[in-house]
C-alpha cells in the first residue's frame, strides 16, 4: 500500500472526496515523514507544524460538509521561499538581507491558499537565487535525498529535495536560467519552466518564472489550472486564457507524428557526460519508437552567448551588493562577492555588449527549434553534483558552464520541462529536457506525459537513513 506522503494529489483529492483520508491525517503523515529526513537534507524554511495542521483541520470540515474550496483543497505544498507569504520575511537564501515580514502573498502563494492547499513549509534556496545548489549563508546546507552527499541542484534547492522526499505532492519552485529544471533533474522529479507570464510573478523580470515541482505530470498539470490564474501584479503576464489543463494524457499517441529535435551538444559549456547523454539517446529511441521522428540538431548557443548573460548578471548583482552597507555586504557567501565584484571594471559598451547576448540568445534559440514540433536536450551536462560545492565547476568566473541546455528556453519565453529519463551507475537520476513553442505549455506536458507512459522503469523513491 502506497504510504500517505507519497500518494499523488489527484488521489489524494479523490480519497477526500471519498471521505476514505482526510487532509489532517495525510498532514499528519506528511509531517511526521518530514521530520525523518529533514536532519538529513534540510530543505525547510518556515517548517511550522501546528500552522500547517490548523489549515488542515479547515480543509477537512470543508470537505464534510461537501464544500471544498478550491481543486488542491487540504493537499499538502510547499513554496520556495522567494515567493513572498503575507507576514513572513524573504530572506532570498542570504544573511545579508534585512528579515522584513512581507505585506501580501506573492500571485503563487495566493493562489495556493485560495485553492485551500496546506502550506506545510517554505523551502530553501542559495544566496539571491544565483547558484545552482543549495549552499546558503541563511539556510543549513540543503542535500539530495537521493545521496546526501550531492546537491538537490538550484536555485530552487529546496523544492526539488522536498518532491523527491516526499514532503507532500505538490512544491512551487521560480527559475531564471534553470533553476526549476535542474533540481528536478539532479532529483529525479518532474517540473514545468512554463512560457513566460504564463503564471503571474512578483515581481517580475526577464526570463524569470515560477512553476511546478512534482512527481508526475498530472500534479504539474493540476497545478497549472491553479497558478496559471490571472494576476495584475505581474505586469508580464500572459492574457488569461481557458487551457484545458485536464487534457494532459493523450496516451503515447500524442508522440506518433511529431519532428522533434534531439541536441546534445549544448555549444557552450561543459561537455555531455556520456551516462547523460546515453540516457538521452535511450529516451529519443523510445520517442522514435513511439512513432516521432527524431532529427540531431547541431548547437544553436554559443560560449559568447553565455558569457554576455553570465558578466550581465554579474554587473546587476555587483550593482545590488554595493548598495549594502559593508557589514551586510560582508555576509554574502564570497562566491558569490568574487562573482559579482569581478564585474566591477566593466565599461558601459561590455554592459551593453553583454546585455545584447540575451537577445541573440532569444533569436537564435527561436529560429532554431521553429524547424520542430518540440526540441529534446539533457537538461544539465551532468548528474548531481557535491552537495558543498556552489556551482559543479567550482570557479566563480566560470559559474554558469552548466546551464547551457537550460538558459536558452528562459530567454526565448518558450515552455520546457524536465522529466527523469535514467539513472547513473550509482544511482543519481537523469533529466531529459522537453521544449515547446512558446505559449506550447500544455503541449509540452501532454509530451511529457507521454513519454512518462513509456520510459523505462523508475526506480523506488529513497528513504531516509534508519535513525
Amino acid at each position: 500500500m502506497t504510504a500517505l506522503h507519497d500518494l499523488p494529489a489527484h488521489e489524494l483529492l479523490a480519497a477526500y472526496r471519498q471521505r476514505t483520508l482526510s487532509p489532517v491525517e495525510v498532514t499528519q503523515a506528511v509531517l511526521a515523514h518530514i521530520e525523518r529526513w529533514e536532519p538529513h537534507i534540510q530543505a525547510t524554511y518556515l517548517l511550522r507544524p501546528e500552522a500547517a495542521l490548523e489549515q488542515a483541520r479547515a480543509s477537512e470540515a470543508r470537505w464534510h460538509k461537501g464544500e471544498p474550496q478550491g481543486l488542491l483543497d487540504g493537499v499538502p505544498s510547499t513554496i520556495k521561499e522567494n515567493i513572498a507569504t503575507q507576514g513572513d520575511p524573504t530572506p532570498l537564501g542570504t544573511a545579508a538581507v534585512e528579515l522584513v515580514p512581507a505585506a501580501a502573498d506573492a500571485p503563487p502563494a495566493a493562489r495556493m491558499r485560495e485553492a485551500g492547499a496546506v502550506i506545510v513549509a517554505k523551502t530553501t534556496m542559495p544566496d539571491y537565487g544565483m547558484l545552482s545548489s543549495g549552499l546558503s549563508t541563511f539556510h543549513p546546507l540543503s542535500r539530495n535525498p537521493w545521496d546526501t552527499r550531492k546537491g538537490p541542484g538550484g536555485s530552487s534547492a529546496g523544492g526539488g529535495a522536498a518532491a523527491a522526499a516526499g514532503y507532500g505532492p505538490l512544491h512551487i519552485g521560480t527559475d531564471i536560467g534553470g533553476s526549476l529544471r535542474l533540481p528536478a533533474s539532479w532529483c529525479g522529479i518532474f517540473s514545468l519552466k512554463p512560457s513566460l507570464g504564463r503564471i503571474p510573478i512578483d515581481p517580475p523580470y526577464t526570463g524569470r518564472a515560477a512553476g511546478p515541482m512534482t512527481r508526475t505530470v498530472a500534479d504539474a498539470a493540476l497545478m497549472m489550472q491553479v497558478l496559471s490564474q490571472p494576476d495584475a501584479r505581474d505586469s508580464m503576464s500572459l492574457p488569461a486564457q481557458d487551457i484545458a489543463w485536464s487534457q494532459f494524457n493523450k496516451g503515447a499517441e500524442r508522440l506518433r507524428g511529431l519532428r522533434i529535435g534531439l541536441l546534445l551538444d549544448a555549444g557552450c559549456g561543459l561537455p555531455v557526460e556520456p551516462e547523460v547523454k546515453a540516457a538521452v539517446e535511450r529516451a529519443a529511441k523510445l520517442m522514435e519508437a513511439a512513432g516521432a521522428t527524431i532529427v540531431p540538431m547541431v548547437p544553436f548557443m554559443t560560449q559568447a552567448m553565455l558569457d554576455g548573460m553570465d558578466h550581465f548578471w554579474r554587473m546587476r548583482s555587483h550593482t545590488d551588493l554595493k548598495a549594502l552597507p559593508a557589514q551586510q555586504r560582508d555576509k554574502v557567501l564570497p562566491y558569490i562577492r568574487t562573482w559579482a565584484d569581478s564585474a566591477a571594471g566593466m565599461s558601459g559598451t561590455e554592459v551593453f555588449n553583454a546585455s545584447h547576448q540575451f537577445h541573440l540568445t532569444r533569436v537564435n534559440t527561436v529560429k532554431a527549434c521553429s524547424a520542430f514540433d518540440y526540441v529534446i536536450s539533457p537538461v544539465a551536462p551532468m548528474p548531481a553534483f557535491q552537495a558543498e560545492l556552489p556551482s559543479p565547476t567550482n570557479d566563480p568566473l566560470r559559474p554558469l558552464e552548466h546551464i547551457g541546455f537550460t538558459v536558452p528556453f528562459n530567454m526565448s519565453e518558450q515552455p520546457a520541462a524536465s522529466v527523469n529519463c535514467g539513472y547513473t551507475r550509482s544511482g543519481l537520476p537523469i533529466g531529459l529536457q522537453i521544449a515547446g513553442a512558446r505559449f506550447d505549455d500544455l503541449g509540452v506536458l501532454q509530451v511529457a506525459h507521454a513519454f512518462e507512459l513509456i520510459r523505462e522503469p523508475q526506480r523506488a523513491w529513497p528513504q531516509p537513513p534508519a535513525a
